[in-house]
């Protein structure tokens, strides 16, 4: 009966584990740009002595979904979206070059380029300052261009350029942060056939509708699982009373 409840507990366990990930993608189907993790369920063979049958579930996270998420028009000059395939270059929390499909940028106090995150948007060479202005423009190349504040429309100037990347997506991991980065470490090289959508923002890839029924679906197979365990217990105290007689 050990094993019996082995089984069940770590079923119960690597489901509560798909639960987690599957609400995690729930808590984000409002987030711009938002890739769904992948999880999967696996079966192991119990080690040990016992019969070769024994086996266990383990899920695992297998990836990310690839999916473009519907372009959504804001009409803002600072909301960005990625037409197609490819990132936006960003700078982690620990100063190294991250990718994200999030467009929502603003300019903040010290006039530095930022995703609504809060990570600094890299140009060629680091992250894109931007001087005082009376407006700005993101073209499709990811070009910022500003009109210098107190001039005319003829004064536009061009500050720098977002750099865009497109590496392979399975060069990429997701990070505690939400950010992806390669995972060799190395900075993937600009992408001159990634384009921007102005005024837009990418919405999260999330299907609501399956997220919904897969925790529906995987709240009942924890509960079978809990289920099995009571059973397993039951077993147990029945054998033991009829060992005692």
């Amino acid at each position: 009966m050990d094993r019996f409840l082995y089984i069940a507990m770590t079923g119960a366990k690597e489901t509560l584990r798909a639960q987690g990930v599957n609400n995690h993608n729930l808590a984000n189907a409002g987030t711009s740009g938002f890739r769904a993790d992948l999880t999967a369920f696996q079966s192991r063979a119990v080690a040990g002595s016992g019969y070769a049958s024994r086996a266990y579930a383990t899920n695992a996270t297998v990836g990310w979904d690839r999916t473009q998420g519907a372009l959504q028009a804001t009409g803002r000059d600072l909301d960005v979206a990625i037409n197609g395939e490819g990132w936006i270059a960003v700078q982690g929390r620990d100063g190294r070059e991250a990718y994200t499909r999030a467009g929502d940028l603003r300019v903040d106090p010290a006039g530095i380029l930022m995703t609504g995150a809060g990570h600094p948007v890299l140009g060629d060479g680091g992250p894109i300052a931007i001087p005082p202005h009376a407006s700005l423009v993101i073209g499709a190349d990811g070009t910022v261009s500003i009109v210098p504040l107190g001039q005319g429309p003829e004064t536009t100037a061009n500050i720098g350029r977002i750099k865009l990347v497109n590496p392979p997506p399975e060069t990429l991991e997701r990070g505690p942060d939400g950010l992806f980065r390669t995972r060799d470490g190395v900075d993937a090289p600009a992408d001159a056939a990634v384009t921007l959508v102005g005024g837009a923002l990418e919405s999260s890839n999330v299907n609501v509708a399956d997220a919904l029924v897969n925790m529906i679906e995987l709240a009942r197979q924890f509960d079978l699982q809990v289920k099995a365990m009571k059973t397993a217990d039951d077993t147990a105290t029945a054998s033991a009373q009829l060992l005692r007689m």
